[in-house]
């Protein structure tokens, strides 16, 4: 069983060796048992139900919560020649059947489902009358009602255990305290389950915190040395991811706004492009990103104070799946605090809940004001002891100063008192400097004994100090008082003398800079640089070609690999890690003749948008760009429909339409009450006699011309 284990890794996966607990993994589930798998991301689930679910006979099923998930993982199996399908509610009613066929037939190996369509009783009753191989219940955190990912259709996949006792169940997930673990396993009936909980560790990743002073001009810093890499940016508000986004690409970074406010269709096309194009940023709230397999993003970047050390860790795990370099960079700022807890005193739920969320949001502040290793601290949340400081993170590489707070802590305590306990921070600041503004003096607080008694530090010293008070729950926000700060019980001991305060001391940005680049612009160095952007040139042609995401082609890992191994023959690629049987044969001798110089590069285009709108301008067709860029006409009618939306280009400089034919698809657009009809809707209308693309610009120039833009 292990040499079979190994042959499949290896020749259809094109990997040599398994990682961690895999291999453990993997007999456990193809000799018929069950199992719980905690891994992080990035740390190769997949693999623990795609190995074994081709070691034994029969149709292995995969519960998945996105559509988004599915087809990702139904694309990178296909290319690997495993017969994959996923069976969801974008396909019509000839395509379901269709599949079902095959099913029956036993032409396909894996299908993959969502929790609601696998617990339909028609679904149950398909299932039973086949030989089914395994179960795979991927992102099962989601059963939890304590988790920030519920879904109440995971509730019933119970019941698999009585319908199928004979089939062996395996759930897997990257992120699970101990009583979302008990929580998996009671609900999904997985009691005989083996556990496999491996290291919540992702040494891959730097860790970096800094105190929010000027947000977007600290997010630019951050972003300075990171041009063309692709990452996440996350936002608390709808409005300020669509601020954020429009901010960096007037910056000349190329990003996208992903939030639950904008249209389900843009929703989708922005997710696509993330996934398919290098170097795109997407600023999005928390409604993105469960199930975003893309491994090379970059950097993960939080604006915003997440509500809990579980979301940080899940969030910034997004980063890095490939295993190489890759950032975790939060600013954080008092009004931080002020607006999660606002949200959690107006949310649903019991007093209970409320308390565990307050615990969470707690934690999550400890690791932002922490002296200590971030890793050491983040995972011991998780109960996994890290022995030794990481070495990884900002607090190891730059080092922490501390400074004795006691005397500042109890003024500015004193100023919170005095003051009547109702003032937010800038009044507060303002009293202790002595600041003589009409506020001040309509309130008569310059005659409090306070006034005036911290001229001796400067307004940001002061601001960071009321932060770190907060943070360790010496003062508290009070929600009812219109966030004004309030003493708490715990500042007692303080304020009669019985202890010490150390607190941390913020560095200035040129201080805390020296580790900045540590990251993904480090992976190829300069005299590689040419060659490692010839392979994602090739790359990202072949993607097109095949209408897959780059990565499904090559990760950057295997790329990397193939840049310092430089094969010269079919045989030693073969030997590079990702590259399996069927791969080799479709793609090895391209990625040969571009690493052996035999073969010209496509042209790299640095930025392609731009030049796109350039040659559009100077009246070329589309059909004429494409050949110019290097891409298919699908692309180009894709990016002159977004320029238009951007108001970059108008839509007869994109296009050349007969006055009446562009009459009539107008017409066909505006026919309808309310929102614009899609692209494909009109097509229907006018019987497919329009391209579809001309059909997007179109739409996009109308969009532009009523709502402002499609952003």
């Amino acid at each position: 069983m292990q040499d079979a284990a190994q042959r499949i890794l290896k020749d259809i996966f094109g990997y040599d060796s398994f990682r961690g607990r895999q291999e453990a993994i993997i007999q456990r589930v193809a000799s018929g048992g069950d199992a719980l798998v905690l891994m992080p991301t990035g740390g190769g689930k997949s693999l623990c139900f795609q190995v074994p679910a081709l070691m034994r006979d029969g149709l292995a099923v995969v519960v998945s919560p996105l559509i988004a998930l599915m087809d990702d993982q139904v694309a990178t199996l296909d290319e690997l020649g495993v017969a994959a399908v996923a069976l969801n509610s974008t396909l019509s009613s000839d395509a379901q059947r269709d599949i079902a066929d095959r099913i029956r037939r036993g032409e396909v190996k894996m299908l993959y489902l969502a929790p609601e369509r696998l617990v339909q009783p028609r679904m149950l009753a398909f299932l039973q009358r086949l030989e089914i191989a395994l179960f795979a219940i991927d992102e099962a955190h989601c059963v939890s009602q304590w988790g920030h990912d519920f879904r109440p259709e995971y509730l019933q996949l119970g019941q698999l255990a009585e319908y199928f006792p004979q089939v062996p169940r395996i759930a897997l997930t990257a992120t699970a305290d101990m009583r979302t673990r008990e929580e998996i396993i009671n609900r999904l009936h997985l009691q005989d389950a083996e556990r496999f909980l491996s290291s919540f560790d992702r040494p891959n990743i730097f860790y970096r915190i800094v105190p929010k002073e000027q947000p977007r001009k600290q997010l630019l810093g951050f972003l300075a040395a990171r041009k063309g890499d692709a990452g996440i940016v996350y936002c608390l508000s709808r409005k300020k991811v669509d601020e954020v986004a429009a901010f960096l690409s007037a910056q000349g970074f190329p990003a996208l706004p992903y939030h639950a406010g904008l249209p389900s269709e843009l929703r989708a096309y922005h997710q696509k492009r993330f996934l398919n194009e290098e170097g795109l940023i997407m600023v999005a709230t928390i409604a993105f990103g469960m199930g975003i397999d893309k491994p090379n993003v970059r950097f993960v970047a939080h604006l915003d104070l997440p509500k809990s050390l579980e979301a940080y860790y899940q969030e910034t795990g997004r980063a890095g799946r490939d295993g190489l370099p890759a950032d975790a960079w939060m600013a954080y700022g008092l009004q931080d605090v002020l607006l999660l807890k606002q949200m959690l005193n107006n949310s649903d739920g019991d007093e209970r809940h409320k308390r565990i969320e307050q615990h969470k949001l707690d934690a999550m502040l400890a690791l932002c004001e922490e002296t200590r290793c971030r890793r050491q601290v983040l995972l011991g949340y998780f109960d996994e002891v890290l022995e030794k400081p990481c070495g990884h993170c900002d607090n190891c590489i730059d080092g922490v100063q501390t400074w004795d707070a006691t005397e500042p802590a109890r003024q500015a305590l004193s100023a919170i008192y005095r003051s009547g306990q109702r003032y937010g921070v800038g009044h507060l600041v303002d009293l202790l400097l002595g600041r003589d503004n009409d506020k001040v003096r309509s309130l008569g607080h310059q005659h409090l004994s306070i006034f005036g008694v911290g001229k001796d530090r400067a307004e940001g010293d002061w601001r960071s100090l009321f932060r770190q008070l907060v943070a360790r729950g010496l003062a508290d926000v009070d929600l009812e008082g219109f966030g004004g700060l309030r003493l708490s019980e715990s500042c007692r001991p303080l304020l009669r003398g019985e202890v010490q305060l150390e607190l941390r001391r913020d560095l200035k940005p040129q201080q805390s800079a020296k580790a900045s680049s540590s990251a993904a612009s480090q992976l190829v160095r300069g005299e590689e640089r040419e060659m490692w952007e010839a392979l994602r040139t090739l790359r990202r042609k072949l993607a097109e070609e095949h209408a897959v995401p780059p990565y499904v082609i090559f990760p950057d890992a295997t790329l990397l690999e193939m840049l310092r191994s430089k094969p010269g023959s079919l045989s030693e690629m073969a030997q590079v890690s990702g590259v399996g049987a069927r791969k080799l044969e479709r793609y090895g001798a391209a990625f040969l003749d571009v690493l052996g110089g035999k073969a010209e590069a496509p042209r790299v285009v640095t930025d392609m948008r731009h030049e796109l709108v350039s040659l559009a301008r100077a009246g070329m067709t589309p059909e004429q760009i494409a050949n110019q860029l290097q891409c298919g006409t699908k692309s180009v009618y894709g990016m002159l429909a977004e320029a238009i939306g951007r108001q970059q280009l108008s839509l007869e400089q994109a296009l050349d339409i007969p006055e009446a034919l562009l009459g009539e698809v107008q017409d066909a657009f505006l026919s309808g009450d309310g929102e614009l009809p899609t692209a494909a809707e009109v097509s229907a209308l006018l019987s497919g006699r329009v391209e579809e693309g001309v059909l997007h610009c179109v739409r996009a120039a109308l969009h532009a011309e009523f709502e402002g833009g499609l952003e």
